[in-house]
C-alpha cells in the first residue's frame, strides 16, 4: 500500500544507566556463595542501582531530555510520548505526565500517549502503540518518543544479582535507521505468577524462578512459531539463518544463551532434512519441545551445537546487561544497543535483528529490524558516547550497595522526605528526586 510512511521505526536511541555500580566478584564473596555462581552461573560482571535520589520519573526525564538534546530536535516535533515501566510509583498519576514539565516552555502541550505496564514487556507495548499511531489517520506527521526505563532491586537472597536499572528512549518516525518490519510480529499471551508484585509498599517483587524460566522459554517458543507463519511461505524454509543478530530480553546473560539454544531447538524440530542439516542429532529427532524445558542433555547439546552463532549473533548485545544488569523494559532495547555499537557502522546496514520481548505474568512479542543508512552514523556515534560511561561509573562496595538499598525500602512512600544520598556522584545533565512534599508531590531539578 503506497499511503504508509516510509520505513516507520526508530531514528535514534539514547540510553541512561546508573552511575553506581557494584561488582558481581564482591558479591560473590560478601553472600558467601561459591565462586563465579553470580559471575559464571548467571553470566553477569556488575550490577548498577539507583540511590534515593533517583525514582522512575528521574530517569525517564533524563533519557527524555538528552535524547531530544543530542539529536537537535525540538519539543514541538513531538506528538506522541509513550511509557513503559513497570517501577509504579503513583497508582494514578502516570510517568508520561511528570514528563510533561520537558515541554513547558516550548508550550507544546498536544503530546498523545500514556503509561504502559506489564513487568518487562511494557516498553515493548509502548513501542507497537507509537508505531500504530503513526500508521493510523490519527498520526499529524509529528514523530513520537518512546521511553522504557525501570529499577530492578531484589531482597536478599539469590534473585539479588539479578537486578539493575536503566532507561532507554527511542525517537520513532519514518525514515528511521532501525526499521521496523511490516506484518512481521509474532505475540503470545497467558495467564502465570511467575513474577509479580503485589506488595505495594515494597519494591520487591515475588518470583517463582522455576516457573518463570519455563514460562520465558514457552513463550519464546510460541512468538518463533508465530513469527515464521508470518513469513513467506508460512516460513517453511526460515531458521535462525535468517538474521544476522538475535537480541532477547535479558533477565540474566546465561538465560539468552541458552534462549538462543532454544531457537536452534525449534529450527530442528521443523526441519524436514534434520539428518542433512544436523547431523549427529538423530537421537533427538522426535523431541516434544513442551518436555525439554529442563531436560540438562538437550540444553547442553544444543548450547553446544549453536555455540558458534550465539557468539556471532547474540553474545555482543549482552554488553550492557552483563555490566549493568536487568533494566526490565528497557532490557530487551539496551541488548539492541550493545550489538549496534558492537560493529563498525559501515557494516551495519542490511542488517536483520530478531527481537525477542518478554513480560512476566505474561506478554510476549518476537519482531524483527532492518538497518538501512537513514543517518545511522549519528545514530551510533550518539550510542558510542553512551558505552563510554561505563568507564565513569564509581565503584560500591557490597555493604555500601545494601545500605544503598535499605535507605531505599525505609524511604519508600514516606511524605515528606528529603532523599540523603550524594548528588555529586550523579552523572552530569542527571535529573534527580530534590524533595517529597507532605502531599506526596515529588519536585525534580537537573544536575548541571
Amino acid at each position: 500500500m503506497d499511503h504508509w510512511p516510509k520505513d516507520v521505526g526508530i531514528r535514534a536511541i539514547h540510553f541512561v544507566i546508573p552511575s553506581l555500580y557494584v561488582d558481581q566478584t564482591d558479591l560473590e564473596q560478601y553472600d558467601q556463595v561459591s565462586e563465579g555462581k553470580y559471575t559464571v552461573g548467571l553470566g553477569q560482571k556488575q550490577m548498577g542501582f539507583c540511590t534515593d535520589l533517583e525514582d522512575v520519573n528521574s530517569l525517564c526525564l533524563t533519557a527524555v531530555s538528552q535524547l531530544i538534546e543530542n539529536n537537535g530536535i525540538s519539543y514541538l516535533d513531538i506528538g506522541r510520548l509513550e511509557v513503559g515501566t513497570e517501577t509504579i510509583i503513583d497508582k494514578s498519576k502516570s510517568v508520561k505526565t511528570v514528563l510533561m514539565k520537558l515541554f513547558e516552555p516550548s508550550g507544546n502541550f498536544q503530546v498523545e500517549g500514556i503509561d504502559t505496564t506489564n513487568a518487562c514487556y511494557g516498553g515493548t507495548a509502548a513501542l507497537f502503540n507509537a508505531l500504530s499511531w503513526m500508521e493510523s489517520s490519527a498520526w499529524d506527521g509529528r514523530l513520537a518518543v518512546v521511553v522504557a526505563a525501570d529499577i530492578a532491586i531484589y531482597a536478599k537472597g539469590n534473585a539479588r544479582p539479578t537486578g539493575g536499572a536503566g532507561a532507554v528512549a527511542m525517537l520513532i518516525g519514518p525514515n528511521a535507521s532501525l526499521v521496523i518490519e511490516r506484518g512481521l510480529r509474532g505475540t503470545y499471551m497467558n495467564h502465570a505468577y511467575d513474577f509479580f508484585k503485589p506488595d505495594l509498599t515494597s519494591e520487591y517483587p515475588v518470583v517463582d524462578g522455576k516457573l518463570s524460566i519455563e514460562c520465558y522459554l514457552n513463550a519464546l517458543d510460541q512468538c518463533y512459531k508465530s513469527y515464521l507463519s508470518k513469513c513467506g511461505g508460512g516460513g517453511a524454509n526460515v531458521d535462525l539463518n535468517e538474521f544476522d543478530s538475535f537480541v532477547f530480553h535479558t533477565p540474566y546473560c546465561k538465560l539468552v544463551q541458552k534462549s538462543l539454544a532454544r531457537l536452534y531447538l525449534n529450527d530442528f524440530v521443523n526441519s524436514d532434512t534434520k539428518d542433512e542439516d544436523y547431523p549427529g542429532l538423530g537421537q533427538y529427532k522426535d523431541v516434544h519441545l513442551p518436555t525439554t524445558f529442563f531436560d540438562r542433555d538437550i540444553e547442553k547439546t544444543f548450547m553446544e551445537r549453536s555455540k558458534t552463532i550465539y557468539e556471532d549473533k547474540t553474545k555482543p548485545s549482552l554488553l550492557l546487561a552483563s555490566r549493568v544488569g536487568n533494566m526490565y523494559t528497557a532490557s530487551v532495547y539496551s541488548g539492541l544497543v550493545s550489538y549496534l555499537v558492537s560493529l563498525p557502522p559501515e557494516h551495519l546496514p542490511g542488517k536483520k535483528i530478531g527481537v525477542f520481548s518478554y513480560g512476566s505474568g505474561l506478554a510476549s512479542s518476537m519482531y524483527s529490524i532492518r538497518i538501512v543508512d537513514n543517518g545511522l552514523p549519528s545514530l551510533i556515534a550518539n550510542l558510542k558516547k553512551g558505552i563510554d560511561r561505563l568507564e565513569e561509573r564509581i565503584r560500591l562496595t557490597p555493604e555500601q550497595f545494601t545500605e544503598v538499598l535499605e535507605v531505599r525500602q525505609k524511604s519508600l512512600h514516606q511524605a515528606p522526605y528529603i532523599p540523603v544520598s550524594n548528588k555529586d556522584q550523579l552523572f552530569p545533565g542527571t535529573w534527580y528526586l530534590s524533595c517529597i512534599d507532605e502531599m506526596h508531590r515529588r519536585y525534580y531539578e537537573r544536575k548541571e
